[in-house]
């Protein structure tokens, strides 16, 4: 089943849970901080992007209520599949990371392989959002 709440509701627990998982590893020492930045940098711009969006795309008047009211959508967001392998990737560096001191390897050649294959996939998703024009569509209004 799909809804306008759950695809509202879905990316946000996506952002909150990466940006959790990278502050706590990064303040840990098991994620390089440059890494840690870019992550939540392109988190970031995602999140003002979308707010952006929204706004740009609310029909009059543009009130504080109705930017927020979820039965209004505006715009609708198509994740490219770069941002999903992305998201995957992120989510098993964070995985491999905490079981790094476990099993030895925190200096591993595989786990830095890891961190620059999701340096690479965060900076190419980040710029598939920016570039591609079908990634977000604005909703046409209905007459009222």
């Amino acid at each position: 089943m799909k809804t306008f709440l759950g695809s509202a509701l879905d990316p946000a627990a996506d952002k909150a849970l990466m940006t959790v998982l990278t502050v706590s590893l990064c303040s840990a020492n098991l994620l390089p901080v440059p890494l840690a930045a870019l992550i939540l940098g392109r988190d970031l711009f995602l999140v003002a992007g979308t707010a952006w969006y929204r706004y740009k795309s609310l029909p009059p008047p543009k009130t504080v209520k109705r930017y927020f009211d979820l039965a209004l959508p505006s715009a609708e967001v198509r994740p490219p599949f770069i941002s999903k392998l992305n998201t995957l990737l992120q989510l098993t560096l964070m995985s491999a990371s905490v079981a790094a001191p476990v099993f030895g390897y925190v200096d591993g050649v595989a786990l830095e392989a890891l961190r620059w294959v999701v340096g690479a996939t965060t900076i190419w998703s980040g710029a598939q959002y920016l570039f591609d024009p079908n990634v977000i569509k604005i909703l046409p209004q209905k007459a009222k």
